[in-house]
């Protein structure tokens, strides 16, 4: 039987964040201690029904992006305004677990943050319920996008999802993991 090796930032939340967290808030069991639940990805495509290859390539580029198949999303009603017919591709979004969310996040922190142009930090407010949630203008920041075969440029959003009860705790578990916050 193979045995399954846990990522990088899995063994280090195991080995030092838990304790260190149990520490600071004075955690009775390390039950109580806060951990990262599920990551999800997804992106939009800005003008579906004249491009139905768009949402293939945005496919394409979430599945390079996270490792994992993308779920296509369809329009729930129709809206004549926006041109959009119930049914209709519009996006495509993708929830990560376990050792996959948890190689997303440390690609993502490691990787991908220091590459945004005129980064100083992710803003306090971003945190809600215990969940971060943030959005990148361009998909370019990760290096597994090849710029030569990009149709568009398009952004896409990124949440993090705690089991912290309160932003105090989501912060100190997000800023042990290497999210640089700005007040």
């Amino acid at each position: 039987m193979k045995k399954i090796e846990k990522a990088r930032l899995h063994t280090f939340y195991n080995d030092v964040i838990k304790p260190q967290l149990q520490k600071e808030f004075n955690y009775k069991n390390i039950m109580e201690v806060p951990k990262l639940v599920k990551v999800a990805v997804s992106t939009s495509v800005k003008d579906p029904s004249l491009n139905q290859s768009a949402i293939e390539m945005a496919q394409e580029e979430i599945f390079l992006i996270t490792g994992q198949k993308p779920l296509v999303t369809k329009a729930k009603q129709s809206i004549a305004g926006f041109k959009i017919r119930e049914g209709m591709a519009l996006g495509c979004k993708v929830t990560l677990r376990n050792k996959m969310m948890y190689e997303f996040v440390d690609r993502f922190i490691n990787i991908a943050l220091p590459r945004v142009r005129d980064f100083r930090g992710i803003p306090l407010r971003q945190i809600s319920d215990g969940s971060l949630s943030l959005g990148l203008k361009e998909q370019l920041v990760f290096p597994e996008i090849n710029y030569d075969k990009l149709d568009k440029i398009r952004g896409m959003n990124i949440t993090l999802v705690t089991t912290a009860k309160t932003k105090a705790e989501a912060k100190a578990l997000l800023e042990q993991f290497g999210i640089p916050f700005i007040e």
